[in-house]
């Protein structure tokens, strides 16, 4: 019931995380709101590390060894932070929540092929058909607003 409750608690920092990211985006520019998100993610991420006791793993060599892709994580945040700002405004909420979902989930299927060299056909089979919902979707709105 914990990871349930955890899964719903993300979901929902996701969403405000996206709304106050816009507004500090139309108040101080898209890229100041982004390079501040890093800033205050990154001293947020010291103190956790702190406070767990985890700061001496800093310094060690197996926390550096790690896959290359897995290091262009940072970039990859940048330009979601970015694209949501910008895509906020322009973009119903559920339709933004959606297509981030479908990156993730496709993202995630790639991953996995390039670690594990498998594909999972279930995986990619639910992502088309969460891309064919939303298609869908859009197009009853569309014919509803005209």
């Amino acid at each position: 019931m914990i990871y349930i409750i955890i899964a719903i608690l993300s979901g929902v920092t996701i969403v405000v995380s996206r709304s106050v990211n816009y507004v500090l985006a139309e108040k101080i520019g898209m890229y100041q709101s982004t390079f501040f998100n890093y800033v205050f993610g990154l001293i947020g991420s010291f103190l956790l590390l702190i406070i767990g006791g985890e700061i001496a793993k800093l310094s060690s060599p197996e926390t550096y060894s790690a896959a290359w892709f897995v290091y262009t994580g940072g970039f990859i945040g940048v330009v979601s932070v970015t694209l949501s700002s910008f895509l906020s405004p322009r973009v119903s909420s559920f339709y933004l929540t959606l297509l981030t979902f479908i990156g993730q989930l496709f993202t995630g299927v790639l991953i996995d092929y390039i670690v594990d060299g498998h594909m999972s056909v279930y995986k990619v089979l639910g992502g088309i058909l969460v891309v064919i919902g939303l298609g869908y979707n859009m197009i009853v709105d569309k014919k509803k607003t005209l």
